[in-house]
């Protein structure tokens, strides 16, 4: 490695220490919402009870009612997948249906 590779590299470490001790604000975040309502509406898009759907993308079906009942909140890759499931759910569909262990309950 390039010396001048490596102090960029441990630049970047040193930056990543100061943002995890909130010495310093990162140069970017990304946050994705998503209200109690929005989850039930996507859920929707599927045409799937909520059965279906926790088992679709990997969620116990508590879990499920917690969220678009409001006691708790999606979050992490959780999220994500809600949002690529309420952009494209025939998409999401068509890729867990080639996951073997993925059946119709």
């Amino acid at each position: 490695m390039k010396d001048e590779d490596f102090d960029l590299l441990l630049q970047s470490a040193q930056e990543a220490v100061e943002i995890s001790q909130g010495k310093r604000k990162p140069a970017r975040s990304f946050h994705y919402d998503i209200k109690p309502s929005e989850v039930a509406v996507i859920r929707a898009k599927t045409n799937k009870s909520q059965t279906e759907f926790a088992h679709m993308i990997g969620i116990s079906v508590s879990t499920l009612r917690n969220w678009e009942q409001g006691g708790r909140t999606p979050t992490g890759p959780a999220k994500i997948l809600l949002k690529i499931v309420d952009d494209n759910p025939n998409y999401v569909e068509k890729i867990v249906q080639k996951i073997p262990a993925y059946s119709h309950a």
